[in-house]
């Protein structure tokens, strides 16, 4: 498998609405996705599963520069299949973070699948989407489970939304 890099997944593409979704998380109970309409933007990065050496790179990727996300007002929100115990102890392994985890665990990968990246094998694919303060996607970018997200570029995408 190669970089998908694209625009679109199987069911979204950039300028479509974003699904809305209430997900648990490990640390502020349950978040919906709408409630940020009109108050941030939101980064949506998914990830295969906790405890993984690419995840173990890439979520704390994001905390290395949670205050880009801050300065421009964007809410990260990072999700996997993993259930809330798993997320609890994965985050408190890496010291905390700043954002929360959120848990696409019951009904099983439901949110993943209506962002059309989850995998026959059960897990979502590697893939970040960028929600404008409309709930419109912005920006998408799939890659290999094996390969990182390039967060220069999700930075210079969030810039344009400043």
């Amino acid at each position: 498998m190669t970089d998908l890099n694209s625009s679109q997944t199987e069911t979204l593409k950039v300028g479509d609405p974003a699904p809305d979704f209430t997900l648990s998380t490990h640390n502020e109970g349950e978040l919906n996705l709408a409630w940020y309409q009109g108050r941030k933007n939101v980064v949506l990065a998914f990830y295969p599963a906790d405890w993984t050496p690419v995840c173990a790179t890439q979520v704390p990727s994001y905390q290395d520069i949670f205050d880009k996300f801050e300065k421009y007002d964007a809410q990260l929100l990072c999700i996997s299949v993993d259930s809330v115990p798993c997320h609890m102890s994965w985050a408190k392994s890496m010291g905390g973070l700043s954002f929360p985890l959120m848990s696409d665990f019951f009904p099983h990968g439901e949110v993943a699948k209506k962002y059309g990246i989850l995998t026959g094998k059960g897990y979502s694919g590697r893939a970040v989407f960028l929600i404008d303060k409309k709930g419109i996607i912005r920006f998408i970018q799939q890659v290999h489970p094996a390969k990182l997200p390039d967060n220069d570029m999700l930075l210079k995408e969030l810039a344009k939304l400043k």
